[in-house]
C-alpha cells in the first residue's frame, strides 16, 4: 500500500506499507480525496504546534469502506463515508460536556498520529459519516467547512449582526459563508485583492478591506465608528492577531479560529474598556459537521469553485511546493486516488 510521509520539514517521500487490519469496531477506508490544509503545509514547513516527524499527512478525507465491523450496523461496505479526523477519548471533562473538538487528549489524523495520506486507512466506525449524497469532493471539505461552521456557532452570532472575518484561506471562507448564511453582515479583510475579489463571489461577502490600505479607518467608516461586533481571525499570523483587539466594537467579541506557533499579548485597559470576549475555535463537533452537510446538500455553498488545483497521488509530491507559492493561486488543493 502506498503512503506518502513527511519525514521532515520540506521533504516528503513515496512509501511503501503494509496492508490496514481491521480491528472490533473500526473501518478500512479505501482513501479517495484527500483535501491539503494550512496544517499540512505549516507541518512540512515546520511550523505547526503539537506536531513530530516523520508523520503521514493529511485529515480532510473521503473514500469507501472496505471492510467494517459496526456492532450498530450502520457502517457497511460500500459506503461512501467521511473522516471526522478528531480521535477523542471520550472521558475527560471536554468530553463529557460534548466538547469533544477540544478532548485534553486530542489526537488528529496526520497532526498528532498517522492521518489519511495513503491509499487506506483504519477508522474508529464512530469517526465515519455516511455520505453517500454528496460528491467525494464534497465529502472531503465536509472537515474544514466545518472548522468555520464551528467558529461561527461558538460565537452565538445573531442576525443582522456585522462581522469581521480577517484571512481568506479555506477556514476564514467557511467562516464567511456560514456567517452569512446566519444572516450576518460580513467583511472580509486580507492583503491581496484578488483573495478579497474571491471572497466576494464565492462567500458573497458584503465589503471587502486591504488590510494594508486604511484598514482600521476603513472599518470605522463601514461601521459608522463602531466596529464588527464579532470579529474572527483565520490567519495563524501573529501580528495579525494581535492587531485584531482593536477592530472589535465595545462589548463585542474577538474569535480566534487560526493558530499561531508563538506567544500573543494584548493592552489590558482596552480589553477591559471595551468588555471584550475573547474565544479560541478549535476543530468542530458532530453537530458542525451535520450543519456542513444540510449547506452542501442544499447547494448554498459552491464547492467546484472552491477546489481550485488537483492533482493525482503519485504526482502530489512533485506539485507540493508550487502550492506553497503566493503566485499559484491555490484556495483549496485536492488530491484524487
Amino acid at each position: 500500500m502506498r503512503a506518502i510521509v513527511c519525514e521532515q520539514i520540506d521533504q516528503l517521500r513515496l512509501v511503501e506499507q503494509e496492508e490496514p487490519v481491521l480491528q472490533p469496531g473500526t473501518a478500512v477506508v479505501r482513501i479517495r480525496r484527500i483535501g491539503i490544509c494550512g496544517t499540512d503545509l505549516h507541518a512540512y514547513k515546520g511550523n505547526q504546534p503539537f506536531f513530530s516527524y516523520p508523520r503521514v499527512l493529511g485529515h480532510e478525507l473521503a473514500g469507501i469502506v472496505e471492510q467494517a465491523d459496526d456492532p450498530a450496523g450502520n457502517i457497511r461496505p460500500g459506503d461512501q463515508v467521511s473522516i471526522i479526523p478528531y480521535m477523542h477519548c471520550g472521558v475527560c471533562i471536554a468530553c463529557r460536556y460534548g466538547k469533544t473538538n477540544c478532548c485534553t487528549a486530542m489526537q488528529v489524523l496526520g497532526v498528532h498520529i498517522d492521518g489519511g495520506m495513503r491509499e487506506k486507512i483504519v477508522v474508529p466506525v464512530t469517526h465515519l459519516l455516511v455520505v453517500s449524497g454528496l460528491t467525494l469532493d464534497q465529502a472531503a471539505v465536509l472537515e474544514p467547512l466545518s472548522i468555520g461552521a464551528h467558529a461561527v456557532r461558538r460565537s452565538e452570532l445573531r442576525e443582522g449582526e456585522t462581522v469581521l472575518v480577517i484571512g481568506s484561506g479555506p477556514i476564514g471562507l467557511g467562516v464567511m459563508a456560514f456567517a452569512k448564511h446566519r444572516g450576518a453582515r460580513v467583511i472580509a479583510m486580507d492583503i491581496q485583492e484578488e483573495r478579497l475579489a474571491f471572497c466576494r463571489k464565492w462567500a458573497r461577502v458584503d465589503e471587502t478591506v486591504n488590510a494594508l490600505q486604511g484598514a482600521k479607518e476603513r472599518l470605522a467608516e463601514l461601521t459608522d465608528g463602531e466596529f464588527p461586533t464579532v470579529v474572527f481571525d483565520a490567519t495563524g499570523n501573529a501580528r495579525s492577531m494581535t492587531d485584531a483587539f482593536g477592530l472589535v466594537a465595545h462589548g463585542g467579541k474577538l474569535v480566534y479560529v487560526g493558530l499561531v506557533k508563538a506567544d500573543l499579548t494584548f493592552n489590558d485597559p482596552e480589553f477591559h474598556k471595551r468588555e471584550m470576549t475573547l474565544m479560541g475555535s478549535r476543530n468542530a463537533t458532530i453537530e458542525d459537521f451535520a450543519a456542513v452537510q444540510e449547506a452542501l446538500r442544499s447547494g448554498s455553498i459552491d464547492v467546484d469553485s472552491f477546489i481550485t488545483h488537483r492533482s493525482s497521488f503519485s504526482e502530489m509530491i512533485s506539485r507540493y511546493d508550487s502550492w506553497l507559492r503566493p503566485e499559484s493561486k491555490v484556495i483549496k488543493a485536492m488530491v484524487e486516488l
